[in-house]
């Protein structure tokens, strides 16, 4: 339940953001969040989407998120839940967003999902990065600007994931000297391409079907970085039918060999769930880097 404090500031926000006087009607609990609370809020100006989470432990969590959302929004090109507002009430942050109605597939689902992301990747940027840092899950994002793919992944992906699972012992020293193997292959693995507006966090889980039947992105990680990140990642846990790469690759050719760059690329997220959840992901990481 959304603590009264927390619900009439968020009263409160949305009457100045709406320039008319809001009366909050009812909430609903929403399932599926591994991270934030979320709630549908029922008010006299229609639906909104609500996440929560607490402020000090998560500090500025929602409003880097809504920047993320803002720049996948800007080239218009895939839905994504309008931002209406991001604030705190005590120890509570919250985001607001559009509420949206879930739907069934329209027709061409797949080919249409597939074409959109290529056209988001066509969105690019100077630097590998982004001038901000943010979150994927509830793990801090750095995005400190590189010139290069390679150094970029290295440095703010893959170093700074393994020093905190290390660190923290989630796996052994081993696992050094097996990324250093990787690192000194880098530049000749990945084709050079432009930084591309990237989802950041693009699984099964990060998408829903909106009321018109399209693909709607949620929960994004954003960054500029190497676009076969998210067609990696969209192949970690599957959910992504095969028109959906065979209408990406149509509308904007992969470089040969994308599919054996998949497991490379899925470190990054790999070892991000090895620092949130251990278990087997180590084990998962440590047979890519004996394979490569």
């Amino acid at each position: 339940m959304i603590k009264e404090d927390t619900r009439n500031k968020i009263t409160s926000l949305l009457s100045d953001t709406l320039k008319e006087n809001i009366i909050y009607r009812s909430e609903q609990s929403l399932s599926g969040g591994d991270i934030n609370e979320a709630y549908r809020i029922e008010t006299d100006a229609g639906y909104f989407f609500v996440k929560l989470n607490s402020a000090s432990r998560f500090p500025g969590m929602f409003e880097k998120e809504a920047r993320g959302l803002s720049l996948l929004a800007k080239p218009a090109v895939i839905p994504v839940p309008e931002v209406i507002l991001h604030g705190e009430a005590n120890d509570d942050s919250f985001l607001i967003l559009q509420n949206i109605e879930s739907g069934s597939r329209a027709s061409g689902f797949w080919d249409e999902f597939g074409k959109n992301l290529a056209k988001l990747h066509r969105n690019h940027a100077e630097a590998f990065g982004l001038k901000h840092d943010n979150y994927i899950g509830s793990l801090p994002q750095y995005n400190h600007q590189h010139p290069d793919w390679s150094s970029f992944f290295i440095e703010e992906r893959l170093q700074r994931q393994l020093k905190m699972a290390v660190d923290a012992g989630r796996v052994d020293r081993s696992f050094n000297r097996a990324f250093d193997r990787l690192f000194l292959r880098m530049q000749e693995i990945f084709p050079e391409e432009p930084p591309a507006l990237l989802h950041g966090d693009l699984w099964n889980g990060n998408f829903m079907v909106n009321e018109k039947g399209k693909a709607c992105i949620i929960d994004p990680a954003v960054y500029y970085g190497h676009r076969e990140m998210d067609l990696g990642m969209s192949k970690l846990f599957g959910g992504f039918a095969s028109e959906f790469y065979h209408a990406y690759n149509d509308e904007f050719p992969l470089e040969k060999g994308w599919e054996k760059r998949v497991d490379i690329c899925n470190l990054y997220p790999l070892m991000v769930h090895v620092n949130l959840f251990g278990g087997a992901y180590a084990a998962s990481v440590k047979n890519i880097l004996n394979h490569v």
